[in-house]
């Protein structure tokens, strides 16, 4: 694979500093500079032009891509490696039909972290405002519960629920949070680009740099590469905003039936109310149960502890 395109002034010393300690000796004819990686490599020549060759092409492509967006709004095709006439990121979505995906419940002591990819045809744009659709974050509960089942019947999705049971096994000092959700964003993509594979404009809210976010994949077999990353993607593109609507009405549904299966409330968030919450539930049903429905390596456990020793 070989992806080639013209890179802005600004973005060449950045290019410049992030390889230079990896610059080759015999670097070609009216080249800056030339790096050879395993996967990868890299020459960016005196015409301002960068190549990137190798089964790793598209990934260390994306970076700088994403660079020149976030910089200089540009939006470069990466298969033709020219600019893409609109560069107006908050319109160039709108009637577009896209891939998006987002998760809740990262931030949540009780409860499962969901994530979820929609597709969002031309189509159904018309239909997704009309219901009033934008980032779960902004609309009530209870209009997440009435619009939710309306957008399931006519939008392909897919959800993945990260249980806590699952969380609390695999979590480790390699395992962060955006690892986390680097790994559960790319699962739900990679289904939904299959289910919609004509579908070739994915967006991601930014919640990790760009080129972090692929290395956190690197082990994984089927990677989605072609992502547009874009801060407050929840309300620029309806396929993103679709996706944390979705996956807030789960995490609800998930909740609730947490609280119905322990006869008590169970509340969101991290604050005191959850620990006094998670005292109460494992002095009933032991300590242990907070492996099942809870995130062990929160602050909260410490305190639950301490109280429980007391």
């Amino acid at each position: 694979m070989t992806i080639v395109f013209k890179v802005s002034d600004n973005i060449k010393p950045l290019m410049i500093d992030f390889y230079q300690d990896r610059f080759v000796e015999n670097k070609p004819p009216y080249s800056v500079f030339q790096v050879k990686d395993i996967d990868c490599v890299t020459t960016l020549y005196e015409s301002g032009k960068v190549m990137f060759q190798g089964i790793g092409a598209d990934i260390e492509a994306s970076y700088w891509i994403e660079e020149e967006r976030i910089k200089n709004n540009r939006l470069i095709d990466i298969k033709t490696g020219k600019d893409k006439k609109d560069t107006k990121e908050s319109n160039y979505f709108l009637n577009m039909s896209t891939i998006g995906s987002d998760e809740v419940g990262t931030g949540d002591f009780f409860g499962p972290i969901v994530v979820t990819a929609t597709y969002v045809s031309k189509e159904n744009i018309s239909f997704l405002t009309e219901l009033g659709v934008r980032d779960s974050k902004k609309i009530t509960d209870d209009k997440i519960k009435k619009i939710a089942p309306e957008i399931i019947k006519k939008i392909p999705y897919t959800t993945f629920i990260l249980t806590n049971e699952m969380y609390n096994k695999n979590w480790n000092n390699d395992l962060n949070m955006n690892k986390i959700k680097a790994i559960l964003h790319n699962k739900v993509l990679y289904a939904m680009t299959n289910k919609e594979p004509s579908c070739k404009k994915i967006v991601v809210d930014q919640f990790v740099y760009p080129k972090k976010y692929y290395e956190y994949l690197k082990d994984t077999p089927n990677k989605v590469t072609n992502i547009t990353f874009m801060t407050k993607a929840e309300d620029k593109v309806l396929s993103v905003a679709a996706a944390s609507i979705i996956s807030r009405y789960v995490f609800l549904k998930e909740m609730y039936k947490l609280s119905q299966e322990l006869n008590i409330e169970i509340p969101k968030g991290a604050g005191a109310n959850v620990d006094e919450t998670a005292i109460k539930i494992a002095k009933t049903y032991g300590f242990q149960k907070l492996n099942e429905i809870a995130k062990l390596n929160f602050k909260n456990k410490d305190k639950i502890l301490e109280e429980l020793n007391k």
